[in-house]
């Protein structure tokens, strides 16, 4: 049985002898489809040309990167605790390399996903390590293409996980939409990972927001409002989103509120 990866946005599908016919998450108006239609690959044929990449971040967070580039590019984050490693959002490889690379960091105690387009092969890497739980938002349980056991949904607007991680549900680019609080990080500052909840622009001084980043559909005043409301009670220095070197070094917190200032004023509201 193969478990088909969308090439697409990277998501692994239920195990079926088939090629499935569609990807939802690539029909939906969020993300699209190629114009050359839909195409899949596996674990198996996406290690013979991939590899992943780690890179430190700071201490205690190390990005995983998926080289050369596979589906929308994203990385996965893991943040070490004393509590236990979480994996905060996947890329679609697994391999022997890449578990034998985070055991020597302390493996994997619990994975959490900001949303669909994140999801990748995220139940393959549970069973990699342990069964770790899965830890989405139920708003966002239509989305998964793989169901298991290991994924656990949670309600509500946050969730604790280890030594102060948490998940807090913003909304915006997907209801369930989710960023990761990490009050260690920052040398104790603080540290939000938002993946494309709040995402950081190519010129590190602002964040944005919208419905669809490659459709261009943007989310309305009231609606982006509401995300930055759900960060503000939040301590946090420092930002980092979901691709490579998207990162506010500093002062992140009125970076969110400049950035809200000029969204409004961009959209006329």
């Amino acid at each position: 049985m193969n478990n088909h990866i969308c090439i697409t946005c990277g998501n692994q599908h239920a195990s079926d002898d088939t090629t499935p016919a569609h990807c939802a998450i690539c029909e939906d108006e969020r993300q699209w489809v190629r114009h050359a239609g839909q195409a899949w690959t596996t674990l198996d044929e996406l290690a013979s040309s991939h590899s992943n990449v780690f890179n430190t971040l700071e201490p205690g967070l190390t990005e995983i990167v998926t080289q050369p580039k596979f589906a929308i590019g994203q990385r996965a984050l893991l943040v070490q605790t004393p509590d236990g490693n979480v994996l905060w959002d996947c890329v679609s490889l697994i391999d022997d390399a890449t578990i034998e690379a985070i055991e020597a960091l302390g493996g994997i105690a619990s994975l959490a996903m900001s949303h669909p387009h994140m999801y990748a092969s995220m139940v393959a890497w549970s069973h990699a390590f342990g069964d770790a739980p899965i830890y989405l938002h139920a708003a966002n349980q239509r989305w998964v293409m793989r169901p298991d056991p290991v994924i656990e949904y949670w309600q509500g607007d946050s969730r604790c996980l280890a030594q102060g991680v948490s998940l807090q549900r913003c909304g915006g680019h997907f209801t369930g939409s989710t960023v990761l609080h990490w009050p260690a990080g920052a040398d104790g500052r603080g540290v939000l990972l938002s993946s494309d909840t709040l995402y950081v622009t190519q010129d590190r001084k602002y964040v944005s927001f919208m419905y669809s980043y490659p459709n261009f559909i943007p989310l309305s005043a009231p609606v982006v409002e509401g995300v930055v409301g759900k960060v503000a009670p939040l301590e946090f220095d420092r930002i980092y989103s979901h691709f490579s070197g998207l990162v506010i070094d500093k002062d992140a917190k009125a970076v969110v509120q400049r950035s809200l200032v000029r969204y409004r004023r961009a959209i006329g509201s």
